[in-house]
C-alpha cells in the first residue's frame, strides 16, 4: 500500500531527477503525461562532412584504445580491486571518467573519484573558457591514486558557444534551454561535426518536447564520432523514445548504450530501471538500479530513493529502508529527505502490524 509519504516523495523525486541528470547525463524524471510515439520519426538527414575537430578525434581515439586495452586483460579487470582517485586539473572543472560526468573539481583544483578500478580508463576535463584535456590512465596511473591533467589551452570559439549552452541547459527552464538550443546551434555552425554539442543540442531538444528533433541529433552525433558507438548517445536515443511513449524503443536504446559501453553505463542502466519499474517488473528496475548506483559510486544519492521504491514495491522493507538511509546519509539536508524520514517511519509501522521484525535501525 503506498503512503501518502511516499507518494509526496514520488511527486518531489520527478522534479529533483530533472536537476540531476544535468549534471550527471542521465534523465530519470518519470512524466505523468507523455507524448504519442507517432509522433517521432528517426532523421534520415546526414550531417555536412567536414574535418572533424581534434577533441573529437582525439576523444574517440582514446576510447577505442581504452577499449581494446580492457578487453585484452580481460577477466583480470574484474579481478582487480577498486580504490579512490584524486585527481587534480584546474579549479572548478567537470570530470568525467569513461564518458561518464563524475563532478566539479574543487577550488584547489582537486576532486577525489571512489571506487576506480584498477585498468585503463579515458579521463576527461573541462573548465569554462578553457580546451578540453583528454587523457588516458594506465592501470599503474590508478593504483598510484593520483592522476593530474592539465587544462590551460584557452577554448575556441565553437567550443565556447558549447560551454556557453551547457550551463545554459543546466538551469533547467524554458527560456534557458531555449537559450541553450541556439548556442548549441551557434558552435555546431562553427564546428559541424562536433559530437557532443550534438549529443547537448539532442538533450535539450528532447527536454522541449522536439523528439524528431532530437533524434535527428543523436544520428548526427553518431556519424561525426569515429567509430559511430557511442553510449551517451545511445542512452539520450533511449531517453527520446520513453519521453515519446515507446518503452520498446526506449529499451532497445538503452541496452544498445549499455553494450556499447561494455557494461558500464549508469545512465543506460537507470533508464531500464524507470521503464521496468512503470511496467511493474520491480525485481528487474531494483538490479538496474543498483548498477547505476555502483557505477556512480554514490555520487548521485537520489539513485538511492528510486532503489527504495522498487525495494518498497516488493514489500522488501528492511532492503527498502536501507536504501531510503543511504539517500539521507549521502544528502542529510537534501529536498527528499523529510519525505524519505517519514515514510522509513511508515515502513518500520507497516512491518509491525504484519508481525515482521521492523526493518533494521
Amino acid at each position: 500500500m503506498r503512503t501518502k509519504a511516499t507518494i509526496r516523495l514520488r511527486q518531489t523525486t520527478c522534479a529533483l531527477l530533472l536537476l540531476a541528470v544535468a549534471s550527471l547525463n542521465f534523465n530519470a524524471a518519470r512524466a505523468q503525461t507523455r507524448k504519442p510515439r507517432a509522433a517521432v520519426k528517426k532523421s534520415t538527414a546526414q550531417p555536412k562532412k567536414t574535418a572533424t575537430s581534434t577533441t573529437t578525434k582525439t576523444t574517440a581515439a582514446l576510447t577505442a584504445k581504452t577499449g581494446a586495452q580492457a578487453r585484452t586483460t580481460g577477466a583480470n579487470i574484474a579481478a582487480l580491486p577498486a580504490k579512490s582517485l584524486v585527481v587534480a586539473s584546474a579549479p572548478n572543472a567537470v570530470v568525467w571518467l569513461d564518458d561518464v560526468r563524475r563532478g566539479l573539481t574543487d577550488e584547489k583544483g582537486e576532486i577525489e573519484l571512489n571506487s576506480v578500478t584498477r585498468a585503463a580508463h579515458v579521463l576527461r576535463v573541462r573548465a569554462k573558457g578553457l580546451a578540453e584535456s583528454v587523457v588516458v590512465l594506465t592501470a599503474a596511473q590508478v593504483a598510484s591514486g593520483r592522476a593530474s591533467v592539465p587544462v590551460t589551452r584557452p577554448a575556441d570559439e565553437a567550443e565556447r558557444a558549447f560551454q556557453d549552452a551547457e550551463e545554459a541547459r543546466d538551469k533547467a527552464t524554458d527560456e534557458s534551454r531555449k537559450s541553450a538550443v541556439e548556442l548549441y546551434r551557434r558552435a555546431l555552425s562553427l564546428r559541424p561535426r562536433y559530437a557532443a554539442a550534438h549529443v547537448g543540442l539532442a538533450r535539450t531538444l528532447a527536454e522541449l518536447g522536439d523528439f524528431n528533433a532530437a533524434l535527428a541529433e543523436v544520428e548526427a552525433a553518431r556519424d561525426a564520432r569515429a567509430p559511430r558507438a557511442y553510449p551517451e548517445a545511445s542512452a539520450v536515443e533511449g531517453r527520446i523514445h520513453h519521453s515519446a511513449g515507446d518503452d520498446a524503443a526506449a529499451l532497445s536504446a538503452y541496452r544498445r548504450a549499455i553494450q556499447e559501453a561494455r557494461g558500464f553505463q549508469p545512465e543506460a542502466h537507470t533508464g531500464v530501471g524507470i521503464v521496468l519499474q512503470e511496467k511493474g517488473d520491480y525485481a528487474g528496475a531494483a538490479a538496474e538500479f543498483s548498477k547505476a548506483v555502483a557505477q556512480l559510486s554514490d555520487s548521485e544519492p537520489v539513485l538511492y530513493q528510486l532503489l527504495g521504491e522498487a525495494y518498497e514495491k516488493q514489500e522488501k522493507y528492511k532492503e527498502a529502508v536501507a536504501a531510503y538511509e543511504k539517500y539521507l546519509q549521502l544528502a542529510p539536508t537534501g529536498k527528499l529527505a523529510p519525505a524519505i524520514e517519514s515514510i522509513i517511519e511508515q515502513l518500520r509501522k507497516q512491518a509491525a502490524e504484519q508481525g515482521e521484525p521492523p526493518p533494521d535501525d
